[in-house]
């Protein structure tokens, strides 16, 4: 069973009656009225009276009742159906609740599915501006729309600040495996919220240009003001999801010079154990006729040469930067 939030009706930008879910076709056949339903997880039975009242198209039940479509606006006569979603984090996890929009001549009828913010904070900004109410259900639809592109802004802030944590954490240590998996999960989460905000530009663009009784010409900048941050949100989107790239990138090729200087110590550590094994290895020739080999400082001079040879050779790499 749902829950209806709120019902009323208003005239001239002003709330005159909270009324019953079955009064609502009453007060929208009034002149110069409208009303507003706001509904929470409602069930078949709900959206069936109201489509008996303000005869909602059967394909716009069927994908309420169904949900789970994606964002899109559909047009029936002089009505349309939305559908929105709204980004929460929960646990850590991204997940989207789905709003469902009927409008149509006298009435605009809010369904939420879901633990997102509630509409009472939208519908007490409307009610706190009557000039800009009294223009009706266009001005309705537009501050929900307006509400849901806001939540968005908090969350990519958030997702923002852990990138940047992560690529200070990379600058300071190597690259580890919780660093990769948590910029994936990012990235994927960043890559969900596209597939929901995109198609918000295309229905901007058709309410700007849509000709109904209901949509005063005057509030189609407002709809283009919608549109305006729908493309700054998928600017920000495409930014984060280069930053979340470029975090990869920085990780990996810090490790890549972190395993380079590892290399050249190596090298030049082999090159100092070569320098005593290639003297050591000359003299144990099995010759007879070999210099130096009955020399009575002969050990102390090969010792001393390898001693010199070794401390130039480890100075020469330490100048270098190789050790």
């Amino acid at each position: 069973m749902g829950q209806v939030v709120a019902a009323a009706a208003y005239h001239k930008g002003r709330k005159v009656a909270d009324i019953a879910l079955d009064e609502g076709h009453q007060w929208a056949a009034r002149p110069e009225h409208f009303v507003w339903i706001g509904l929470r997880d409602p069930g078949s039975s709900e959206l069936h009276t109201l489509q008996e009242q303000f005869g909602l198209h059967e394909l716009a039940m069927e994908d309420a009742i169904a949900q789970h479509t994606r964002a899109k606006l559909e047009i029936f006569g002089d009505a349309l159906f939305m559908v929105l979603y709204s980004s929460i984090r929960k646990d850590g996890r991204l997940e989207f609740v789905e709003t469902q929009l009927f409008a149509g001549k006298g009435y605009v009828i809010s369904a939420r599915y879901g633990n997102s913010a509630p509409y009472s904070t939208v519908r007490q900004r409307c009610e706190a501006r009557p000039l800009l109410l009294e223009h009706g259900e266009d001005f309705v639809l537009y501050a929900l729309m307006s509400f849901v592109i806001e939540n968005y802004r908090p969350l990519l802030d958030c997702i923002h600040g852990e990138l940047e944590d992560i690529e200070e954490a990379i600058l300071g240590r190597p690259l580890q495996q919780g660093d990769v998996e948590r910029i994936h999960g990012l990235r994927r989460d960043l890559l969900r919220l596209r597939r929901q905000v995109a198609p918000m530009t295309e229905i901007c663009k058709e309410l700007q240009q849509l000709d109904f009784p209901f949509i005063d010409k005057h509030m189609r900048p407002y709809f283009r003001d919608i549109a305006i941050h729908v493309s700054r949100l998928m600017e920000d989107l495409t930014g984060l999801r280069e930053m979340a790239d470029h975090a990869i990138e920085i990780g990996l090729l810090l490790e890549s010079s972190r395993q380079s200087l590892t290399q050249r110590k190596f090298a030049a550590w082999a090159a100092i154990l070569a320098f005593p094994t290639a003297v050591a290895g000359i003299y144990g020739m099995n010759f007879q006729n070999m210099p130096e080999l009955t020399w009575h400082y002969g050990y102390f001079g090969v010792l001393g040469i390898i001693g010199i040879g070794c401390v130039g050779l480890f100075a020469n790499f330490k100048r270098m930067g190789w050790l």
